[in-house]
């Protein structure tokens, strides 16, 4: 028997299957356009639809005895289709800008503050409910043509199995969601004129929605609660950090945290794959994107040996980097914020700056690290996964600046892995979500904190918490 876990991103999607032992057997990705102009930032569902059916089918073919696939998907991005799951449009991401004035009518018949207390969120544009209020309003031949509303995993999953299933954490990525009594908010559809029998049904993750080719497609998580699971992270005692293009740690609570104080560095609270416990997202939009960008303009050959292996400095580098090179995530949620490099002199080098920037990322963390305190965070460790766990360099100075233990995570893809280990579950290859941890999450170098390395990270750090209000008035 095989299981294997499917990941939908937002430039490509990805499959890996796993065997019994919880070995990789063999993993398949396709990439799609994405288009972001001035009106608006769009990616071709027909594409991306195109590219999800090439991996199954490449995986079904080459492994016959997958018993259960798992899906997840990136967020807020929504489908409009026929009756028969096509999609009637090309389908806006969360940077879209269109949905500013529709948030604004929301707020004007829902306070903020409510919706908070309905949803888990701070109210935003980048949501989805505001975008469909859009196209209600600028395109009301599409809403009203519109059979369903799918987000990306209900879409792909109602394409494989004709059923219209939607898991509580993606859900909560439209802002529509009641995070309480964990169904749509009728009251918040109401306010803004969508219908909410175009929506699919919420489920708990590990539902099995149906089969394709025999093989039983299951509905895990929005991405980042996948990658949670992936990486073994079940209780309060561990939280995940996931270190690719987009920096994201991901800490867990035993029960739902105080709504108002997660309000207040504009967290949100997201339902765990396991009943009864939720995650939080503290993210950078640049943690290893800002890296690649490093090396991309000061790197000498295209790699990063070329500015990681001249750092032989351990110890800060005095500079300060903001790392909002694409706007600014958590606690600030400001996407007109940029990036800025502080403390340049003639003797800064190409691996001075690339350094400084893996700093500015860590910095970010420990802001939201030091955020989150009073939401009643309690880990002592970080498991870690994606390609920035893969430098140890990196992953030393964040446990040098965090002051907690860091596990880089060999299996990279925590995405993947948590789907197939919900599939898993679902198949029954294993008992529980704690027992297919048992089996699939490998562990690699654990990185220690210094003490004397991070109290002097913690002096640079000092004039670090006050550069964003230093830079932001002048861009």
């Amino acid at each position: 028997m095989k299981i294997g876990g499917l990941d939908i991103g937002t430039t490509g999607c990805k499959i890996t299957v796993f065997d019994e032992r919880g070995d990789i057997a063999g993993k398949a990705y396709r990439d799609y356009p994405v288009r972001r102009a001035s009106f608006g930032h769009e990616i071709d569902v027909s594409a991306m639809t195109e590219s999800v059916f090439e991996v199954l089918s490449e995986m079904s073919a080459r492994f016959p005895d997958i018993a259960s696939i798992g899906v997840t998907s990136f967020g807020e991005t929504f489908v409009l289709t026929d009756e028969n799951g096509l999609p009637l449009c090309d389908s806006m991401l969360y940077t879209d800008p269109r949905g500013k004035d529709e948030l604004r009518e929301l707020t004007s018949k829902i306070s903020e503050t409510e919706i908070t207390a309905i949803t888990g969120l701070s109210p935003h544009e980048m949501y989805s409910i505001s975008k469909i209020m859009w196209v209600r309003k600028h395109r009301p031949d599409l809403y009203a043509g519109a059979k369903h509303i799918f987000l990306i995993e209900d879409y792909i999953i109602f394409r494989l199995t004709g059923t219209a299933n939607i898991t509580y954490s993606l859900a909560t990525r439209t802002m529509a969601f009641d995070l309480k009594n964990l169904c749509w908010s009728e009251k918040i559809f109401d306010a803004a004129g969508v219908d909410i029998a175009k929506m699919s049904k919420p489920v708990q993750a590990g539902t099995v929605a149906g089969k394709w080719k025999g093989i039983s497609i299951v509905s895990v998580a929005h991405d980042q609660v996948a990658a949670c699971a992936g990486a073994g992270v079940f209780d309060e005692k561990t939280a995940c950090e996931g270190a690719g293009t987009v920096e994201c740690l991901t800490p867990v609570y035993n029960s739902l945290p105080d709504v108002s104080v997660m309000a207040s560095g504009n967290y949100c609270i997201v339902p765990h794959v396991i009943p009864g416990k939720y995650c939080a997202y503290a993210f950078s939009y640049t943690g290893g994107a800002l890296i690649k960008w490093c090396v991309d303009t000061f790197g000498k050959d295209g790699t990063y040996d070329s500015l990681e292996k001249p750092c032989s400095k351990d110890e800060p580098t005095g500079l300060l980097v903001l790392p909002h090179f694409a706007g600014a995530a958590t606690p600030y949620m400001d996407t007109g914020s940029k990036g800025a490099i502080i403390g340049l002199i003639t003797a800064t080098s190409p691996s001075d700056i690339y350094r400084a920037c893996m700093e500015g990322v860590c910095y970010e963390m420990m802001l939201n690290y030091e955020t989150l305190k009073p939401s009643g965070i309690s880990f002592d460790r970080i498991n870690a996964s994606g390609g920035g766990a893969r430098s140890s360099l990196w992953m030393q100075m964040k446990a040098d600046v965090l002051n907690i233990p860091i596990t880089a995570l060999l299996t990279i893809d925590a995405g993947t892995a948590g789907c197939a280990m919900v599939a898993g579950v679902s198949a029954g290859l294993f008992k529980d979500i704690g027992d297919a941890a048992d089996v699939m999450v490998r562990k690699g170098t654990t990185y220690y904190p210094r003490r004397d390395i991070h109290e002097k990270y913690m002096t640079v750090y000092e004039r670090y918490r006050k550069l964003y209000n230093a830079v932001r008035p002048l861009v």
